[in-house]
Protein backbone atom coordinates (compact mmCIF):
# COMPACT_ATOMS: atom_id res chain seq x y z
CA UNK A 1 0.00 0.00 0.00
CA UNK A 2 1.38 3.53 -1.25
CA UNK A 3 1.01 5.29 1.57
CA UNK A 4 3.21 8.47 0.42
CA UNK A 5 1.60 11.96 0.45
CA UNK A 6 0.73 13.64 -2.94
CA UNK A 7 3.11 17.06 -3.55
CA UNK A 8 0.71 19.96 -4.21
CA UNK A 9 1.98 23.08 -5.64
CA UNK A 10 0.05 26.05 -4.79
CA UNK A 11 0.26 29.51 -6.68
CA UNK A 12 -2.02 32.57 -7.63
CA UNK A 13 -1.85 35.72 -9.33
CA UNK A 14 -3.40 38.20 -6.48
CA UNK A 15 0.08 37.72 -4.44
CA UNK A 16 1.07 35.62 -1.75
CA UNK A 17 -0.31 37.68 0.80
CA UNK A 18 -3.32 37.07 -0.28
CA UNK A 19 -6.03 35.47 1.69
CA UNK A 20 -7.57 33.45 -1.05
CA UNK A 21 -4.09 31.73 -1.54
CA UNK A 22 -3.34 31.50 2.19
CA UNK A 23 -6.89 29.59 2.65
CA UNK A 24 -5.84 27.07 -0.56
CA UNK A 25 -2.75 26.27 1.56
CA UNK A 26 -4.63 25.61 4.59
CA UNK A 27 -7.01 23.24 2.79
CA UNK A 28 -4.23 21.35 0.71
CA UNK A 29 -2.26 20.68 3.72
CA UNK A 30 -4.98 18.13 5.08
CA UNK A 31 -4.01 16.32 1.51
CA UNK A 32 -0.26 16.31 1.16
CA UNK A 33 2.77 17.87 1.15
CA UNK A 34 3.37 21.51 0.12
CA UNK A 35 5.46 23.70 -1.98
CA UNK A 36 3.84 27.69 -2.44
CA UNK A 37 5.59 29.63 -5.55
CA UNK A 38 3.26 32.25 -5.71
CA UNK A 39 3.97 36.37 -7.09
CA UNK A 40 5.31 38.67 -4.84
CA UNK A 41 2.64 41.17 -6.14
CA UNK A 42 -0.47 41.56 -7.50
CA UNK A 43 -1.08 39.99 -11.09
CA UNK A 44 -4.67 40.13 -12.06
CA UNK A 45 -4.91 40.44 -15.70
CA UNK A 46 -1.88 39.03 -16.63
CA UNK A 47 -3.22 36.16 -18.52
CA UNK A 48 -0.48 33.44 -19.77
CA UNK A 49 2.44 35.99 -20.03
CA UNK A 50 5.52 35.54 -19.27
CA UNK A 51 8.60 37.31 -18.42
CA UNK A 52 11.48 37.77 -20.98
CA UNK A 53 12.99 41.11 -21.16
CA UNK A 54 13.51 41.56 -17.25
CA UNK A 55 15.17 40.10 -14.41
CA UNK A 56 13.62 37.23 -12.19
CA UNK A 57 14.00 36.97 -8.82
CA UNK A 58 12.96 33.66 -6.51
CA UNK A 59 12.93 34.51 -2.09
CA UNK A 60 12.48 31.82 -0.47
CA UNK A 61 10.26 33.16 2.69
CA UNK A 62 9.73 30.01 4.84
CA UNK A 63 12.00 29.33 7.47
CA UNK A 64 13.91 25.63 7.91
CA UNK A 65 12.28 24.53 10.27
CA UNK A 66 8.38 25.52 8.47
CA UNK A 67 5.91 23.04 7.88
CA UNK A 68 6.45 23.44 4.21
CA UNK A 69 8.57 25.55 1.47
CA UNK A 70 7.44 28.76 0.32
CA UNK A 71 8.87 31.25 -2.38
CA UNK A 72 7.66 34.53 -3.94
CA UNK A 73 8.41 35.10 -7.05
CA UNK A 74 8.81 38.62 -9.11
CA UNK A 75 7.32 37.47 -11.79
CA UNK A 76 3.99 36.21 -13.22
CA UNK A 77 1.90 33.47 -12.21
CA UNK A 78 3.10 31.19 -15.28
CA UNK A 79 6.55 32.34 -14.50
CA UNK A 80 6.06 31.22 -10.61
CA UNK A 81 4.82 27.44 -12.22
CA UNK A 82 7.97 27.42 -14.45
CA UNK A 83 10.52 27.99 -11.62
CA UNK A 84 8.41 25.42 -9.44
CA UNK A 85 8.85 22.20 -12.18
CA UNK A 86 12.29 23.55 -13.06
CA UNK A 87 14.34 25.44 -10.41
CA UNK A 88 12.54 23.98 -7.10
CA UNK A 89 10.76 20.54 -7.39
CA UNK A 90 13.64 18.99 -10.31
CA UNK A 91 10.29 17.48 -11.43
CA UNK A 92 6.49 17.43 -11.60
CA UNK A 93 4.24 17.67 -8.48
CA UNK A 94 0.86 15.29 -8.66
CA UNK A 95 -1.51 18.16 -8.38
CA UNK A 96 -1.33 22.19 -8.84
CA UNK A 97 -3.81 24.09 -7.34
CA UNK A 98 -4.41 28.15 -8.53
CA UNK A 99 -6.55 31.04 -6.19
CA UNK A 100 -8.48 31.28 -4.76
CA UNK A 101 -8.58 34.10 -6.51
CA UNK A 102 -10.99 37.66 -5.44
CA UNK A 103 -13.26 37.43 -8.09
CA UNK A 104 -14.48 35.45 -10.83
CA UNK A 105 -12.90 33.90 -13.22
CA UNK A 106 -16.43 32.42 -15.26
CA UNK A 107 -17.01 32.43 -19.09
CA UNK A 108 -14.17 35.02 -20.97
CA UNK A 109 -12.39 35.82 -17.78
CA UNK A 110 -11.22 32.90 -18.12
CA UNK A 111 -8.50 34.42 -21.04
CA UNK A 112 -7.12 37.13 -19.01
CA UNK A 113 -7.18 35.52 -16.01
CA UNK A 114 -3.66 34.84 -13.99
CA UNK A 115 -5.28 32.31 -11.79
CA UNK A 116 -6.59 29.91 -14.18
CA UNK A 117 -2.86 30.43 -16.95
CA UNK A 118 -1.40 29.04 -13.49
CA UNK A 119 -3.54 26.41 -13.66
CA UNK A 120 -2.89 25.73 -17.96
CA UNK A 121 0.54 26.56 -17.82
CA UNK A 122 0.92 22.96 -15.07
CA UNK A 123 -1.82 21.71 -17.61
CA UNK A 124 0.93 21.76 -20.23
CA UNK A 125 3.43 20.01 -18.35
CA UNK A 126 1.07 16.99 -17.54
CA UNK A 127 0.42 18.21 -14.05
CA UNK A 128 -3.62 17.76 -13.19
CA UNK A 129 -4.38 21.07 -12.50
CA UNK A 130 -7.23 23.45 -11.04
CA UNK A 131 -7.91 26.69 -10.77
CA UNK A 132 -10.31 28.01 -8.02
CA UNK A 133 -12.26 31.75 -7.52
CA UNK A 134 -14.52 33.49 -5.89
CA UNK A 135 -17.22 35.92 -7.25
CA UNK A 136 -16.16 38.25 -4.50
CA UNK A 137 -13.46 40.87 -5.09
CA UNK A 138 -13.08 42.22 -1.34
CA UNK A 139 -10.01 41.23 0.19
CA UNK A 140 -11.94 40.30 3.50
CA UNK A 141 -14.37 37.64 1.52
CA UNK A 142 -15.53 34.70 3.45
CA UNK A 143 -13.60 31.79 2.08
CA UNK A 144 -13.89 29.82 4.93
CA UNK A 145 -17.13 28.51 3.65
CA UNK A 146 -15.20 27.40 0.22
CA UNK A 147 -12.71 25.02 1.91
CA UNK A 148 -14.90 21.78 2.48
CA UNK A 149 -15.74 22.21 -1.54
CA UNK A 150 -12.28 22.88 -2.28
CA UNK A 151 -11.17 19.47 -0.51
CA UNK A 152 -13.66 17.36 -2.22
CA UNK A 153 -13.02 18.33 -5.63
CA UNK A 154 -9.20 18.26 -4.88
CA UNK A 155 -9.86 14.88 -3.54
CA UNK A 156 -11.21 13.23 -6.69
CA UNK A 157 -9.28 15.17 -9.17
CA UNK A 158 -6.27 12.89 -7.59
CA UNK A 159 -8.11 10.00 -6.68
CA UNK A 160 -8.82 10.29 -10.31
CA UNK A 161 -6.53 11.82 -12.39
CA UNK A 162 -7.41 14.37 -15.25
CA UNK A 163 -7.77 13.41 -19.23
CA UNK A 164 -5.19 14.78 -20.74
CA UNK A 165 -5.35 18.24 -21.79
CA UNK A 166 -8.02 19.24 -19.54
CA UNK A 167 -7.73 21.80 -16.53
CA UNK A 168 -10.66 22.60 -14.13
CA UNK A 169 -11.86 26.23 -13.99
CA UNK A 170 -14.00 25.82 -10.44
CA UNK A 171 -16.03 29.28 -9.68
CA UNK A 172 -18.32 30.04 -6.52
CA UNK A 173 -21.09 32.19 -6.21
CA UNK A 174 -20.64 34.67 -3.21
CA UNK A 175 -22.95 33.17 -0.79
CA UNK A 176 -23.18 31.08 3.01
CA UNK A 177 -23.91 28.21 1.14
CA UNK A 178 -24.04 26.22 -2.19
CA UNK A 179 -27.20 24.66 -3.75
CA UNK A 180 -24.46 21.60 -5.07
CA UNK A 181 -21.91 21.28 -7.84
CA UNK A 182 -22.63 21.91 -11.89
CA UNK A 183 -20.02 20.38 -14.76
CA UNK A 184 -20.83 23.45 -17.31
CA UNK A 185 -20.17 24.89 -20.33
CA UNK A 186 -18.34 28.41 -20.79
CA UNK A 187 -20.86 30.73 -21.10
CA UNK A 188 -20.81 33.04 -24.57
CA UNK A 189 -20.20 36.28 -22.71
CA UNK A 190 -17.60 39.41 -23.50
CA UNK A 191 -16.85 42.73 -22.03
CA UNK A 192 -18.12 46.43 -22.97
CA UNK A 193 -14.92 48.18 -22.85
CA UNK A 194 -14.40 51.93 -22.88
CA UNK A 195 -10.89 53.73 -21.56
CA UNK A 196 -11.67 56.70 -19.02
CA UNK A 197 -9.31 59.66 -20.35
CA UNK A 198 -8.26 61.89 -17.34
CA UNK A 199 -5.97 65.05 -17.48
CA UNK A 200 -2.93 65.44 -14.73
CA UNK A 201 -2.09 68.73 -13.39
CA UNK A 202 0.51 69.10 -15.97
CA UNK A 203 -2.06 68.87 -18.98
CA UNK A 204 -0.75 65.11 -19.98
CA UNK A 205 -3.63 62.64 -20.42
CA UNK A 206 -4.46 59.32 -18.90
CA UNK A 207 -6.36 56.13 -18.89
CA UNK A 208 -8.06 53.53 -16.79
CA UNK A 209 -9.52 50.65 -18.43
CA UNK A 210 -13.20 50.50 -17.60
CA UNK A 211 -15.96 48.10 -18.54
CA UNK A 212 -19.36 46.47 -18.32
CA UNK A 213 -19.43 42.47 -18.58
CA UNK A 214 -22.28 41.41 -20.64
CA UNK A 215 -23.47 37.64 -20.52
CA UNK A 216 -25.27 36.93 -24.25
CA UNK A 217 -26.10 33.58 -23.24
CA UNK A 218 -29.51 32.22 -21.96
CA UNK A 219 -28.24 28.68 -21.58
CA UNK A 220 -29.25 26.30 -18.60
CA UNK A 221 -26.06 24.73 -18.54
CA UNK A 222 -23.38 27.42 -18.62
CA UNK A 223 -21.01 28.72 -15.54
CA UNK A 224 -22.73 32.07 -15.09
CA UNK A 225 -25.99 30.48 -14.90
CA UNK A 226 -24.86 28.11 -12.60
CA UNK A 227 -23.28 30.60 -10.95
CA UNK A 228 -26.41 33.16 -10.90
CA UNK A 229 -28.73 30.13 -9.47
CA UNK A 230 -26.16 29.33 -6.60
CA UNK A 231 -24.25 26.01 -7.89
CA UNK A 232 -20.37 25.93 -7.73
CA UNK A 233 -19.52 25.72 -11.65
CA UNK A 234 -16.92 23.44 -13.06
CA UNK A 235 -16.06 24.22 -16.48
CA UNK A 236 -13.37 21.60 -18.31
CA UNK A 237 -10.98 23.76 -20.36
CA UNK A 238 -8.10 23.03 -22.63
CA UNK A 239 -5.28 24.76 -23.71
CA UNK A 240 -5.68 23.20 -27.68
CA UNK A 241 -7.18 25.96 -28.92
CA UNK A 242 -7.67 24.12 -32.63
CA UNK A 243 -11.14 25.42 -33.95
CA UNK A 244 -11.24 21.71 -35.10
CA UNK A 245 -15.48 21.97 -36.25
CA UNK A 246 -13.48 24.86 -38.99
CA UNK A 247 -11.46 22.90 -40.42
CA UNK A 248 -13.44 21.10 -43.37
CA UNK A 249 -14.45 24.29 -44.70
CA UNK A 250 -11.16 26.52 -44.54
CA UNK A 251 -10.13 23.41 -46.72
CA UNK A 252 -12.25 23.86 -49.26
CA UNK A 253 -10.62 27.46 -49.65
CA UNK A 254 -7.87 28.21 -52.21
CA UNK A 255 -5.23 29.40 -50.47
CA UNK A 256 -2.61 28.59 -53.44
CA UNK A 257 -3.72 32.15 -55.09
CA UNK A 258 -4.94 30.07 -57.93
CA UNK A 259 -8.29 30.22 -59.99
Amino acid sequence: MNLKRPLILVTNDDGITAPGIRALIDVMRELGDILVVAPDSPQSGTGHAITINNTLYLNQISTPDAAFEEFSCSGTPVDCVKFAVNEIIKGKPDLCVSGVNHGSNSSINVIYSGTMSAAVEAGIEGIPSIGFSLQDYDWNADFEVLKPHIKAIAKQVLKNGMPEGVILNVNFPKRKTFKGTKVCRQAKAMWVEKFDKRTTPYGKHYYWLTGEFKNLDKGEDTDEWALDNGYISIVPVQFDLTAYHAMQQLNSWNFDGQN
